[in-house]
């Protein structure tokens, strides 16, 4: 599908780290955005900087948990904007944290935003999009999704979950015009990554590396303009370690425990708790 000035894109997680990168490459195309965030801290600021380079866009704080809230979102850039050619579901939240000390409202609001707003979003906007014949949907998922390394259940659950979701989108929807991508960041120097770097006090292990957040939304764009079901981001080659996960898992599990993923995640929590 083509990026072309006058569309309009929906992307929520707006203002987090890696949203405000998305939104400046789209505001680059001409496109009109809706920016959505929770609770919206700088989501003005980002509307007001992308409005200074010509770009028509609204903010739009929202709790995304919220079905009517979902529904008001979509409502207000339909109304403002015109109908949604373009949804970047970019919301996310995490928890690094032994699972059986993670509460259970914990796990239910991270299954809320990372997975069901986005499902029900699509679900929403889907039935527009495959009566103008064109949409595209992005899924911003995680490497803890294809890794899942330890202490992250509940966000490797729902990233995994987004990857898999994406596919039978476009298994089901692409012969008619409307398609999906999903991308899948490592440890990217923005956002969660940079929260886990502080809260631990060090950076990602060496054989993962770390990625420049601007590589995120050129993959968005490549994504979409390409039509490809899926985008890799790290430093160094990973689909290898992946493909090993899935044709030999005991081998891969071990070769996992050995890139240093579950150390890194581990001093996190120690770090939490010595903060307390």
């Amino acid at each position: 599908m083509r990026i072309e000035a006058g569309q309009t894109v929906l992307l929520t997680g707006a203002s987090g780290g890696l949203g405000n990168y998305i939104a400046e490459a789209f505001a680059g195309r001409g496109v009109k955005l809706g920016l959505v965030a929770f609770p919206g801290t700088g989501l003005d600021e980002l509307r007001e900087n992308l409005q200074k380079r010509g770009c028509r866009a609204i903010s739009i704080p929202s709790d995304l948990r919220d079905s009517d809230q979902r529904l008001e979102v979509i409502a207000r850039v339909r109304k403002e904007l015109g109908e949604i050619d373009i949804l970047i579901n970019g919301a996310g939240v995490e928890a690094t944290a032994w699972y059986h000390e993670v509460d259970e409202k914990t796990i239910c609001q991270m299954l809320a935003i990372n997975l069901e707003a986005p499902a029900i979003l699509t679900r929403l906007l889907l039935p527009a999009m495959l009566e103008r014949g064109h949409g595209h949907i992005v899924n911003i998922s995680s490497l803890a999704g294809k890794a899942s390394p330890g202490f992250q259940e509940p966000y490797a659950a729902t990233k995994a979950a987004l990857i898999a979701f994406t596919y039978s989108l476009r298994s089901s929807y692409r012969s008619r015009g409307v398609s999906a991508s999903v991308i899948v960041p490592g440890f990217v120097e923005a956002g969660i990554y940079a929260d886990l770097k502080a809260r631990a006090g060090c950076a990602a292990p060496a054989l993962l590396g770390s990625s420049r957040p601007e590589l995120v939304p050129r993959a968005v764009l490549r994504a979409i303009e390409r039509d490809l079901p899926e985008i890799l981001i790290n430093p160094l080659p990973i689909r290898p370690l992946l493909i090993i996960n899935l044709l030999w898992p005991k081998l891969g599990e071990w070769l996992t425990s050995k890139t240093g993923a579950n150390d890194f995640f581990l001093r996190v929590i120690e770090a939490q708790k010595r903060r307390r």
